[in-house]
Formats: C-alpha cells, sequence, structure tokens
C-alpha cells in the first residue's frame, strides 16, 4: 500500500527565490556595517535580512491602516 507522497525538502526557503525586480541601495559603510551584523545574527544575507525587515515594515502599516478602518467603521475612534 503506498501512503501520500511526501514532499521533498529542498533547503531552507529563502526571499530571493520570489520574482523579484532590481532595487540599489546606496549607505554609508557603517550603516553597511551594521546591517550586515544584524544579518549575520539573524543567519540571513544581507539582502534576505533587508527584504524581510521591509516586507515587515509594510505588513505593519497595512495592518495598522486596516485596524483604523475598522474603528472608524465601528465608530471606535
Amino acid at each position: 500500500m503506498r501512503g501520500k507522497p511526501r514532499a521533498r525538502h529542498r533547503g531552507p526557503v529563502t526571499l530571493t527565490r520570489m520574482a523579484s525586480t532590481v532595487l540599489s541601495l546606496r549607505m554609508d559603510g557603517e550603516l553597511l556595517d551594521r546591517v550586515r551584523q544584524h544579518a549575520a545574527r539573524s543567519g540571513m544575507s544581507v539582502q534576505d535580512y533587508v527584504v524581510r525587515t521591509l516586507i515587515r515594515e509594510d505588513f505593519d502599516q497595512r495592518f495598522e491602516a486596516a485596524v483604523d478602518e475598522t474603528e472608524r467603521f465601528y465608530g471606535l475612534t
């Protein structure tokens, strides 16, 4: 009897596997060093760390806007 086929593990998923567009950033050396340190502590590349940070910030802003809209709809503000 054969069971359900197992999903193949392909290793850690990174944010760079998504369809993407190139964004070039210019930053001073001190900031880049700090970003590298944060990325290393998270076990991520600098690129993945920056993208993850931007995604989280975008989510936070959209979530806050949704909460504000819900509060206005229910007359809570």
